[in-house]
């Protein structure tokens, strides 16, 4: 299965990938409508450190720990994505809380969200590999 992969030694931490990640989940047709003086709630968040910058994704892990502890069932895999059902959701955070890549964070709604690889909403790769300009983060199939 393909994934999201960073290439931290081509990171420049210029937070392009957030902003597409936000824009690809906001439901709005352009970016500016989408991000225009509201808070941008990317999925795939990018920290500095002193080093270098990295991210925090969801790793759809074979066996993953926030879909066997969901107590409501909102949480399972649908081709080895994990993958969010809303209404299902009770906003326990107990995901949150065993998640071990920090990967999921509580929304303004009071639920949960994390990267669900943008399935339906582009053509081939998430929208943050498309908006990378530098080539740092890739979608591609690895051991």
């Amino acid at each position: 299965m393909k994934r999201i992969f960073i290439n931290k030694k081509w990171c420049l931490g210029c937070h392009l990938c957030e902003f597409n990640c936000a824009f690809a989940n906001s439901g709005e047709k352009t970016m500016v409508s989408a991000l225009k003086d509201k808070p941008v709630r990317p999925r795939i968040r990018i920290e500095e450190s002193t080093d270098n910058p990295f991210a925090f994704s969801c790793r759809h892990c074979k066996e993953p720990l926030c879909v066997k502890s969901c107590v409501s069932g909102a949480l399972h895999k649908e081709g080895g994505v994990v993958r969010i059902d809303y209404d299902k959701c009770i906003a326990c955070f107990t995901c949150i809380t065993v998640c071990p890549y920090g990967a999921i964070t509580k929304d303004e709604d009071g639920i949960m969200r994390k990267c669900e690889l943008c399935i339906g909403t582009t053509k081939g790769e998430p929208y943050c590999v498309a908006g990378c300009p530098n080539g740092a983060i890739v979608f591609e199939e690895r051991e």
